[in-house]
Order: structure tokens, then C-alpha cells, then sequence
């Protein structure tokens, strides 16, 4: 009897670690769709006004980002990745002459939704953005 717990308890074991390793490759296929060229709308609730920036994702590594965010040279700094709750989330530090640029965002359906909070010039933008290559 002793030994059919110990069968049941490892047994348990083996299916626990075999399902979230799948979970944990399944991400990792996920955070490939990241890696491209993203046009940012810095004005999704106004429609009027065309504000658009850019973002290349260059690589991605276990858990950090690699590219350009705003506009062309401008290198992300600290580009960390969490896939909690089944969603990507990102968070990066960027930024140029102006000063430094907080972002943060998720990745769902298809596009990004995030913040950036430009420190220095004393703004929070909310964008949606749509990859172009």
C-alpha cells in the first residue's frame, strides 16, 4: 500500500513537470511573434491627430528584449519580458536628446497595447501598434 503512494505521488510529479514544460516552450513560441518592425499610434483616442512612432524588435533572448523603440537609433535599455497569466508583457527603458522614455505593454490579438512615460518631458502616452514587417 505504501508503495502505490509513493507510485501515485511521483506519478504526479512527472505529469506536473511535464505540463508546464509544454506551457514554458508554448510561450517561448509566442514571444517569436514579437520579433519585427511595430508602428505605434501614440493617438488611439483621438482620431483627428496622426502621431505614430516606431518600434524594431531585433531579438529576443529567455527573458529580455533587444531593438529600437521610438524612432531609428534609439536602442532599448533593459528590455525585460513576462509571461504571467498566459500574457507577454514587456517593460523597457529608452531614450534620445529629449530624456528617458519608461514603456510598458502586452501583446494581444495580434497587436500591442502600452504606455510610455516620458520622464524628463513630463508626458504619458497610451498607444496601440500594429506590426509592419
Amino acid at each position: 500500500m505504501k508503495h502505490l503512494t509513493i507510485l501515485k505521488k511521483v506519478s504526479l510529479l512527472i505529469l506536473f513537470m511535464t505540463s508546464l514544460s509544454s506551457f514554458s516552450q508554448e510561450n517561448n513560441k509566442n514571444l517569436k511573434l514579437l520579433v519585427g518592425e511595430w508602428q505605434l499610434d501614440m493617438s488611439p483616442q483621438d482620431k483627428t491627430d496622426t502621431n505614430f512612432a516606431m518600434m524594431r524588435i531585433n531579438k529576443i533572448d529567455a527573458n529580455s528584449v533587444q531593438g529600437t523603440f521610438y524612432r531609428e537609433g534609439v536602442e532599448i535599455k533593459e528590455g525585460k519580458i513576462n509571461t504571467q497569466r498566459d500574457v507577454i508583457y514587456v517593460a523597457l527603458i529608452s531614450g534620445d536628446n529629449s530624456g528617458s522614455y519608461n514603456t510598458s505593454f502586452y501583446y494581444k490579438d495580434g497587436k500591442l497595447y502600452g504606455s510610455t512615460h516620458a520622464v524628463e518631458r513630463g508626458f504619458l502616452a497610451v498607444w496601440i501598434a500594429e506590426k509592419i514587417k
